[in-house]
């Protein structure tokens, strides 16, 4: 048989089951299908049961003596109900949970009825779910992350199919430039057949909640603090209908959703083909500014440097970085395609690192006029970046600072390139900042004892339920309270 590459093997399992299927659906035994390929019928067996791979000939032998078409019997779809129940029991079997609880495992013969497979797989998914619960930790969240946002580096932080998809939706609901509004936003909600309402009573641990039965999105009755505007709330719930997503299984797919969503919210708001006409023509007057792109379309401040990362290296040539960092120094959200140094642990995550003191992040916060963007540039191990910082305050009333950075050479094309304002950072060799002076190491190292602050959120395992973070009882009654009801008070739902 031809060798295959890991993407276009064929799943033995599934690939077992067609043909056991089509051998049964013509009364066939194995021992009358082994004649009719001259085959044995151990051979076959094992064939069916997705332990031996048949070589291509004998694929061609058995669609020929089944009367099946040969792709009918490579397809991924399991032939039947009852197939698919049995493909995903023989899969959990031979999977290390199972095979930790020390059982015997149990074949899935014709004679096993319906309800007991389902029974069996129901049990062994709600093993698999308890187990990427517990390892659903802070560390295997930040390794997740990492992931992520190495995938996103490597595409230059764009989505083309989402893009597509955004630029669609806000077409059909009239958009025509500037700013989403409101009604453009219900009207791409109601496209899909939604309502956006409007309540006081949303459970703590959501940020919105859809009631796909019904129709209806509830969104709280004000923009969140912090950036999270109602028009995204809302466009970041329709994002999960477009996008397809099923109830994540792992934490990693829970934080691959976030970012999908975001991303589409994103798309919604600040539409490729517009944006893009835009920053070319700033680029063009070496005019470009973050303050500009935010005001032009209506955003936070975070939202549009964000956006540029999407847009900035596909369209316009420019490679950049972003940050979001707390006033502790404490890097929240980063991105970066153009070479500069983020802060990492050893598994590569770069969320809760300190970045260096003379980055324009944390030096933004010494200056006393924080309206607008200020910038500096800053000479590193791995070249001059220019950066534009902006400050803003948090729900919780602490400050934090947003930067988009880039290259020396691409400081041309932004305002604020002629700034005078330059430092230099070594890091992470740490005598540039990490180290405190010697005179005052040796005045105060053996007299003084801080108490560190606790992040507890760090720690934190995921609350147990359907979505992670989500209290599904909350989630729940508040669905009960709001859902339409029948003539008899029951709600719909």
């Amino acid at each position: 048989m031809t060798a295959t590459t890991p993407s276009d093997a064929p799943d033995l399992i599934t690939l077992g089951r067609r043909i056991r299927h089509a051998r049964t659906s013509r009364g066939l035994t194995l021992d009358a299908l082994g004649k009719a390929v001259d085959c044995a019928p151990s051979l076959l067996s094992l064939i069916e049961n997705g332990r031996r791979e048949p070589r291509l000939s004998l694929l061609r032998t058995l669609a020929e003596a089944l009367e099946v078409a040969l792709p009918d019997l490579l397809a991924d779809e399991p032939p039947s109900r009852r197939a698919a129940l049995e493909i995903t029991l023989e899969r959990a079997q031979r999977g290390p949970l199972f095979g930790a609880l020390g059982l015997p495992p149990i074949r899935p013969s014709q004679k096993l009825p319906v309800p007991v497979l389902e029974q069996l797989v129901g049990l062994h998914a709600e093993i698999a779910r308890r187990e990427e619960e517990a390892i659903a930790t802070p560390e295997e969240a930040r390794r997740a992350n990492t992931v992520l946002r190495t995938e996103r580096q490597e595409r230059d932080n764009h989505m083309p199919q989402i893009e597509a998809l955004a630029h669609d939706m806000t077409r059909r609901a009239g958009y025509t430039g500037g700013a989403l509004t409101h009604r453009t936003v219900a009207r791409i909600a109601e496209d899909l057949g939604l309502t956006i309402l409007h309540v006081d009573d949303l459970p703590r641990s959501a940020r919105s909640v859809t009631d796909w039965k019904n129709g209806r999105i509830y969104l709280p009755p004000a923009s969140i603090p912090g950036g999270h505007g109602l028009r995204s709330l809302a466009l970041q719930a329709i994002g999960h209908r477009v996008l397809g997503h099923e109830r994540p299984r792992s934490y990693g797919e829970f934080l691959r959703q976030r970012v999908e969503i975001t991303y589409f919210a994103a798309a919604c708001l600040i539409p490729e083909p517009t944006a893009v006409e835009f920053l070319s023509q700033r680029k063009r007057d070496k005019d470009l500014a973050v303050e500009d792109f935010r005001d032009a379309f209506g955003v936070t401040h975070e939202a549009a440097a964000m956006r540029l990362t999407n847009l900035a290296t596909v369209h316009l040539g420019v490679p950049l970085h972003f940050l979001r960092v707390g006033d502790d120094g404490a890097l929240f959200r980063g991105y970066a395609n153009d070479g500069i140094p983020l802060p990492q642990d050893v598994t590569g995550a770069i969320e809760g690192q300190l970045v260096c003191r003379w980055w324009p992040a944390r030096e933004a916060f010494r200056r006393r006029d924080r309206a607008t963007e200020s910038y500096q540039y800053t000479d590193t191990p791995a070249g001059t970046f220019w950066d534009s910082v902006q400050t803003g305050t948090a729900a919780d009333g602490r400050q934090f600072s947003i930067t988009v950075g880039v290259p020396y050479a691409h400081a041309k094309w932004f305002r604020g390139r002629d700034t005078q304002v330059r430092h230099t950072s070594t890091c992470p060799d740490p005598s540039c900042c990490q180290r405190p002076p010697s005179d005052l190491t040796e005045r105060w190292q053996a007299h003084s004892w801080p108490s560190a602050r606790m992040h507890q959120q760090v720690l934190a395992a995921l609350p147990r339920g359907v979505f992670p973070g989500v209290d599904d009882t909350d989630v729940y009654r508040f669905l009960e309270r709001h859902a339409p009801t029948v003539p008899d008070g029951r709600p719909t739902a």
